[in-house]
């Protein structure tokens, strides 16, 4: 299945390279690129696109209204991301409350984008890594109470979303050609995560990983599907 979207982004620099880098993926096509938010409704509503991309700042019709007019419009199964330079917490909020199926910081890597976009596809929520981190301490905070004490393993609240993700695959025994497949990255990207990991846990290499993972409860004693 071929995943059909469409840009809006009033820079035609930044709109021309993702769609390029869109186009190049075997799965993807980017069936219309347009500069301002009241031609991504019209795109919306002739192409019936599976996906949507929108900057949050476009003149006249900016990406949050875009958004919640395509919703109005009746487009419920058109999945939305929206792009932004500026991930303050009201952009977030707004944007979740627009049901959105991403969020996302332009300075991410290419490959990223295309990830957040094969998540939104399959129905989930992809939210930036750096806004993740920054939220992950918070929200760490307020479940606290309710945790059991093995779940309390120290370090793992250092971790971004994507890390934690990488370090479960890697305490389940898994390569990192087998992470980068499930996760859709590079191995390079994933060997840059694995070590981040390593690094913020105080963790030697992976079979320290792992005895960490089973000494703290993370995953059971049989769930070393990797190895």
């Amino acid at each position: 299945m071929t995943l059909r979207i469409v840009i809006a982004d009033d820079h035609a620099m930044f709109r021309s390279g993702f769609r390029a880098v869109l186009d190049a993926q075997p799965d993807m096509e980017c069936v219309a690129d347009v500069g301002d938010g009241h031609s991504a409704v019209e795109a919306v509503t002739s192409l019936t696109p599976d996906l949507a991309v929108l900057d949050v700042r476009m003149p006249g019709l900016d990406g949050l209204a875009t958004a919640r007019r395509i919703r109005a419009a009746g487009h419920r199964d058109v999945k939305i991301i929206l792009l932004t330079s500026f991930g303050t917490d009201d952009y977030l909020r707004s944007a979740l409350s627009a049901g959105v199926a991403g969020f996302v910081l332009k300075s991410l890597p290419p490959d990223e984008l295309v990830t957040a976009i094969r998540v939104a596809a399959r129905g989930d929520t992809y939210l930036d890594p750096s806004i993740t981190s920054r939220l992950a301490p918070r929200l760490a905070d307020a479940l606290a109470p309710a945790l059991p004490a093995r779940d309390r393993a120290p370090g793992l609240e250092r971790l971004t979303a994507r890390e934690h993700e990488v370090f479960l695959l890697v305490a389940r025994g898994f390569s990192n050609a087998e992470i980068g497949d499930q996760l859709y990255v590079g191995e390079q990207t994933v060997k840059t995560h694995v070590s981040r990991v390593l690094a913020k846990l105080g963790l030697r290499d992976r079979v320290h990983t792992v005895r960490f993972a089973h000494h703290h409860g993370l995953i059971e004693p049989h769930d070393t599907s990797g190895l």
